[in-house]
């Protein structure tokens, strides 16, 4: 099989890292992959269906990709992901685009689902196995720059709660082995990867449903020669341990850096959300945190708007977040998700508020950013160099508080030669909300 393979990938790094493993398999069947959607032969969108604005950039890049069936060399589009997986039975109807339909527990069946479109004439719908995890034995092509490589350490999630469709996308949870783990992480290393971020629904539970934990996986991640930082995202608080945080404590290479999406802080809200935490809760570990890992870069993420959220709520979300003083924060407007029992609580909050809880959490938190990294001025960073903005004349990279894609960058000058994955030194000299400038040293 000979086709010109483009791809859209939307979404979560968890979906990036399915849609790498396609790219694989279908490169090592001799299909070639081309950037310019034009000469693609076949087009493949990698949909996200978690909340609505999500689902309608999905299905806006389906629509935009269709287009090169008339203007460039489509002959097939298959759409796969969350969406997919999702509303599969309804998207050859309402979308008929699509040649065929590829669920989230059959991604490495991306070449049949080709054949089957391209060479035997049907429209294939190829999903329902959300508890299957495809085991795919190719080298990922990594979307990702060289020095940098996401590595999903399990799929699914049994938490449940209330105003997340997750479950019904991705499976129970399920953790994969330590050894395949180890295995993908030292062939990354030998290919320049120099930073890890370890992806799941809920990486603090890794391992439970095998007998092991994150800790254990991270004191072996840690002897992978050739990385230099490993960065955990997702952490859920109720499932941090201190043995965890005293794990994180003891390996240099593992960033002080906490993904911790705690949603609420309102104790009424966080059981109806069903998470199984209390602010109080929240508020222990994060001290714990502080006192363990100092310097650490908290981030997290909080929903406004969820039903029967109050103002008296909203505020003390907003007390909340005046005390944690969270280094990095995004806020999302909830979103009524079909399937999911929050959609069918009565007391459903209305848009105009939620956009405006949102805007004044954001203001809030911008002020906070500001204070926190002024408060840097003067220090010296370890930066990983990713490349030269030429409006600004200057080069600029990320440190062990500052993930991919999700927070923000070091701007530094230097009169030395700096290549994209080097790991270097800056002192910081300005700083703005979510930016911060420096000279090598």
């Amino acid at each position: 099989m000979k086709y010109k393979i483009g791809l859209v990938s939307l979404g979560c790094a968890k979906n990036q890292t399915d849609a790498e493993t396609m790219l694989s398999l279908l490169l090592e069947g001799g299909c070639e992959i081309v950037s310019d959607p034009a000469e693609a032969e076949v087009i493949i969108v990698n949909t996200c269906g978690f909340i609505d604005s999500a689902k309608q950039e999905s299905i806006d890049a389906i629509l935009e990709m269709a287009e090169y069936k008339e203007s460039g060399a489509c002959r097939c589009l298959i759409v796969t992901g969350c969406l997919a997986e999702r509303y599969a039975d309804q998207m050859l109807a309402e979308l008929p685009e699509a040649d065929a339909v590829l669920g989230t527990g059959d991604y490495d069946r991306i070449a049949e689902a080709i054949r089957l479109a391209l060479e035997d004439g049907e429209t294939p719908v190829i999903s329902g196995h959300i508890d299957r995890t495809p085991e795919c034995a190719v080298t990922r092509t990594l979307l990702t720059p060289p020095y940098t490589a996401y590595v999903k350490i399990a799929d699914g999630c049994d938490n449940n709660c209330t105003y997340c469709a997750i479950p019904k996308i991705r499976g129970h949870f399920r953790s994969r082995k330590i050894d395949d783990i180890l295995a993908e992480a030292r062939e990354l290393a030998q290919r320049g990867v120099r930073e890890l971020i370890l992806i799941a629904q809920d990486t603090t539970r890794y391992g439970l449903d095998i007998g092991t934990t994150l800790g254990a996986l991270l004191d072996e991640l840690v002897k992978v020669d050739g990385i230099e930082w490993i960065r955990v995202h997702y952490y859920y608080s109720e499932a941090i341990t201190k043995e965890l945080i005293d794990t994180m404590a003891r390996h240099e290479k593992i960033c002080n850096y906490i993904d911790m999406p705690v949603q609420h802080a309102d104790n009424y809200i966080l059981r109806r959300m069903a998470r199984r935490t209390s602010r109080e809760e929240m508020e222990e570990k994060i001290a714990y945190i502080r006192k363990t890992l100092p310097g650490c870069y908290i981030r997290t993420s909080i929903i406004v708007g969820f039903p029967g959220e109050t103002e008296e709520h909203f505020e003390n979300l907003c007390d909340f977040v005046k005390t944690m003083r969270f280094d990095r924060m995004g806020v999302f407007t909830y979103s009524q998700e079909e399937g999911t029992p929050a959609a069918d609580f009565p007391d459903q909050v209305d848009e105009a508020v939620k956009e405006e809880r949102l805007d004044r959490l954001m203001s809030l938190q911008q002020g906070i950013s500001l204070e926190l990294n002024q408060a840097r001025i003067g220090r010296t960073l370890e930066v990983l160099v990713e490349g030269y903005d030429e409006d600004n004349y200057l080069f600029y990279g990320r440190g062990r508080g500052d993930s991919i894609d999700v927070d923000g960058k070091i701007y530094f000058a230097t009169v030395d030669e700096v290549e994209p994955g080097d790991i270097i030194r800056v002192k910081i000299v300005d700083a703005s909300e979510y930016d911060l400038t420096g000279e090598r040293i």
